[in-house]
């Protein structure tokens, strides 16, 4: 058991971490311009009067990491104060960090510029270590979250950096860089905290009710409503409305394969919550990379049904084969609902991305591939200023995922080997998914089994 003195340590150690976040706040980050008070021209204005008209889209954005996410994990019918007061922390807290951190690699006189758009984007970031936990939910402290935080959130962004700025790829949705980034890393520390072999089964609280699962599927409505908005808050031009519908008919068509998959698959033909919650979700992560190219109302329900099918049998045979052999314990499934959809994505954005051509794209190539029509990017720079071919970018695509990939992995297992043979202490079989352990729980919750 904790004792009062190591829980009030942890704490002061947040403390500590949201003050060093004012003094670099303090000396680094500056207000943009457009939200500056100022003589405005026609060219500000129109610029403060477009990250305003991101406010919508960002509110939604919102929804999904604050309410959604939370919810989501509501599932362990002993952990929702965990699960929903957990969120709110490590969002609030990766939002300042990404801040940051993404500042520190985009600076201008040595200075951050903060707009509606650097929230936005730390927004996004934000979902990255969430679905991390989603991988160890239940089984680590606040204190080893957040010092998973502080490092994924820094690999991420130097990852997101070499993808987007150095690699020039195409990932509008974030399915590359946050949602396999995320997943696999989160896998990758899971790996590492993995129980001995004595102690493999499910704990005593590993499990949901009734009333668990209708909160879980609040969680799933919000995620699925505003999924569109997530995957298009950042695309530019007519990209933006492609993004929305091809995300909305992947989500679409990923839930109907999902309801008919779980009852074929499941029990007695019986649907099953656990992929009512999470598979009908995928095709929104499937389509993420390229939800704004052209695909066709065909090709995001083509990708929407595949994500769906895999993400349920991921469910019903890869999670349970994934505990028993490797004692992997993906509390939430993040493998099938990120990790295996972001894969997809990946793939399809290479096959699209070899049959993109300016004539199909118009002036927007440069904003979806810049690195096809020559520009400033770091990429083009050393091609000497030459533009890509089509077949050289999906190279380029499938490069970004392994990439990717090597980061996340090899930066899950160094800090789960941290969180693991360091001075942090983990939490006991019997301590396991329940909220006891770090919030005042009503009495009679105490005495439920």
């Amino acid at each position: 058991m904790h004792t009062p003195a190591a829980k009030v340590s942890g704490y002061v150690v947040l403390l500590i971490v949201q003050i060093v976040f004012l003094l670099l706040f303090w000396l680094f980050v500056r207000y943009e311009k457009s939200a500056m008070p100022s003589q405005l021209g026609a060219e500000d204005a129109g610029s403060a009067n477009e990250h305003v008209s991101k406010y919508p889209q960002f509110q939604d954005v919102q929804v999904m990491i604050f309410i959604g996410f939370g919810f989501l994990m509501t599932f362990l019918r002993k952990y929702g104060y965990s699960a929903t007061g957990y969120t709110l922390f490590m969002s609030a807290l990766v939002v300042q960090w990404s801040v940051l951190m993404k500042g520190f690699l985009h600076m201008e006189g040595g200075k951050i510029s903060l707009s509606l758009e650097s929230i936005i984007d730390a927004d996004i970031a934000a979902a990255v270590p969430l679905i991390s936990m989603g991988a160890l939910l239940g089984r680590t402290t606040p204190i080893q979250l957040l010092c998973m935080s502080i490092f994924e959130v820094a690999l991420f962004a130097a990852n997101e950096y070499l993808a987007l700025n150095v690699l020039s790829i195409c990932d509008c949705g974030g399915s590359i860089t946050v949602h396999a980034f995320g997943a696999y890393f989160g896998l990758a520390v899971a790996l590492m905290l993995r129980p001995s072999s004595d102690q493999n089964e499910a704990g005593k609280h590993e499990g949901a009710n009734y009333a668990s699962d209708i909160f879980a599927m609040i969680g799933t409505t919000f995620l699925w409503v505003y999924w569109p908005s997530f995957n298009s808050v950042l695309a530019s031009g007519s990209g933006g409305e492609r993004a929305i519908l091809n995300t909305f008919l992947a989500l679409a068509a990923a839930t109907v394969t999902t309801f008919v998959v779980s009852a074929l698959v499941s029990h007695e033909n019986k649907l099953d919550m656990v992929h009512v919650q999470n598979s009908t979700l995928a095709g929104g992560v499937a389509v993420g990379t390229v939800c704004n190219l052209l695909l066709g109302a065909h090709g995001a329900v083509l990708i929407g049904i595949i994500a769906g099918t895999v993400s349920v049998l991921g469910y019903r045979y890869l999670t349970p084969w994934l505990t028993s052999q490797l004692r992997l314990h993906d509390t939430c499934g993040v493998h099938n609902l990120h990790g295996m959809p972001a894969l997809i994505s990946a793939i399809a954005s290479a096959i699209y991305a070899s049959l993109a051509t300016a004539d199909d794209y118009q002036s927007e190539l440069q904003d979806i591939f810049p690195a096809m029509v020559g520009s400033n990017s770091t990429s083009s720079q050393i091609m000497g200023g030459l533009g890509r071919n089509a077949s050289t970018q999906a190279g380029y695509q499938l490069f970004g995922i392994a990439l990717t990939l090597l980061i996340a992995i090899g930066g899950g297992i160094l800090t789960g080997a941290v969180l693991k043979y360091t001075s942090f202490r983990n939490l006991q079989k019997d301590e396991q998914h329940q909220d006891e352990q770090y919030w005042e729980v009503p009495a009679l919750e105490n005495k439920e089994e």
